[in-house]
């Protein structure tokens, strides 16, 4: 688990930046309204086009649309089938009926979760004559230290399912950050995808704009699902992801502008305003933690322990009662917490003050759910006497085991 946060933006967004770096991708237009994608497909040509939705998920192809008031599936303009996330139509009129039942409804995908994502805009393109879909992407290997290109053959599927059964289809490359991008390094993926020559370094071209748009933006991820060969030999970014670690935001205040905050979870976006690193997860136990590793250990050992954690909540190693207090809401703003654990080791953050932040913000807020906390570090006896002598219901753990023993028995009501 990445415990920075990262930001997302939209598929047309990262296609605008690929176009910025020279990438080059379809043309198309987004639109908000039923009436704007008719009129973005009449000044693509008035034939073909597509008309995809734009959220924060993939398999939007295979995904299916629900009204978002009823529930009730949307079905396809002529009635034969639910209506997909993305759809190809034959001129103005198709675009706009198809808007008209996207736009404003909810779809669901594999990684969109079960609640979905209401489509607030779409992506209306020029249709293509496409001929092979390919997989290319880069990110940042950790095990490396470098970006990696990542490509194959077999675009528009599950690329994690091809690495699983067929490894062998999945090619790799290191890119030294020293040296940056050279051309051979497209060559050698464009003829391993099975390219022919020229076609080899149109392809070597394109990831030499790939290269710049991820290192000129700082990015973590930058992900063409499909890649299309067209019948013309052209070669054009069909689909575009990316994805940015925060921490390098201050960099671009104008990626910043680019985010979607009706996009991402309610109470990660609190978090984020408040310095905070905070993931959601299924569980039912809220965790507030000091430090990424021991965040980590501590949603291990309730799961070891039949718990499911609610979340990851690192506070920092200087949090203020302030951040505790606001740690503490957006925990509780969650309605499936049924139990919160704080576990805290005191070594640049005393556990005196932690425990005087922990008691502030208990009272603030008004947790009305079983609180186990485990303190350990400096000034720990001092800090174990606040919780005890505060008149607030508070469990006091004595070590990691009884912490995680505790909680997930408060969770389950034992």
């Amino acid at each position: 688990m990445e415990t920075e946060g990262l930001v997302k933006i939209h598929e047309y967004q990262a296609k605008a930046l690929f176009a910025r770096y020279q990438v080059p991708v379809p043309r198309g237009e987004v639109a908000e309204t039923s009436a704007q994608a008719r009129a973005a497909a009449e000044r693509l040509g008035g034939g073909t086009v597509v008309v995809k939705s734009q959220i924060h998920a993939g398999g939007r192809g295979k995904g299916t649309f629900r009204d978002r008031v009823s529930g009730a599936p949307v079905m396809h303009p002529d009635g034969s089938k639910p209506l997909g996330g993305v759809n190809v139509v034959r001129g103005p009129d198709e675009a706009e009926r198809f808007a008209a039942r996207m736009l404003g409804n909810v779809l669901v995908t594999r990684q969109s979760g079960p609640d979905g994502r209401e489509v607030r805009r779409v992506l209306v393109e020029e249709g293509m004559d496409i001929r092979h879909e390919y997989y290319l992407a880069l990110l940042l290997d950790r095990a490396v230290r470098a970006p990696v290109f990542i490509a194959s053959a077999e675009g528009g599927t599950e690329i994690e399912e091809v690495a699983a059964s067929r490894p062998e289809a999945i090619l790799k490359q290191v890119v030294d950050p020293r040296s940056g991008y050279s051309p051979w390094i497209g060559r050698r993926l464009g003829f391993g995808l099975g390219l022919p020559a020229q076609e080899a370094q149109a392809f070597a071209k394109l990831c030499a704009g790939l290269y710049d748009t991820f290192v000129g933006t700082d990015a973590s991820l930058v992900e063409i699902n499909p890649l299309v060969r067209l019948a013309d030999g052209r070669i054009l970014a069909l689909d575009g992801k990316m994805s940015f670690d925060d921490n390098a935001l201050f960099r671009h205040p104008e990626l910043r502008e680019l985010r979607d905050l009706a996009e991402e979870d309610p109470l990660e976006v609190e978090a984020s305003s408040h310095g905070l690193n905070y993931i959601k997860l299924d569980g039912n136990v809220g965790c507030m933690v000091n430090g990424a590793g021991l965040a980590m250990g501590t949603m291990d050992i309730i799961q070891h322990h039949g718990g499911r954690p609610a979340n990851f909540l690192d506070v920092g190693g200087g949090a203020t009662t302030e951040m505790v207090t606001e740690a503490f809401r957006i925990i509780l703003g969650d309605p499936a917490v049924r139990a919160v654990l704080i576990n805290i080791f005191g070594g640049i953050m005393r556990c005196d003050i932690v425990a005087e932040g922990v008691v502030a913000a208990s009272r603030a807020v008004g947790v009305k759910v079983p609180v186990v906390v485990r303190l350990e570090g400096t000034n720990v006896e001092r800090g174990r006497e606040i919780l005890v002598s505060s008149g607030l219901d508070f469990q006091v753990a004595d070590g990691m085991r009884d912490a995680a023993e505790k909680v997930v028995a408060a969770a389950s009501g034992r």
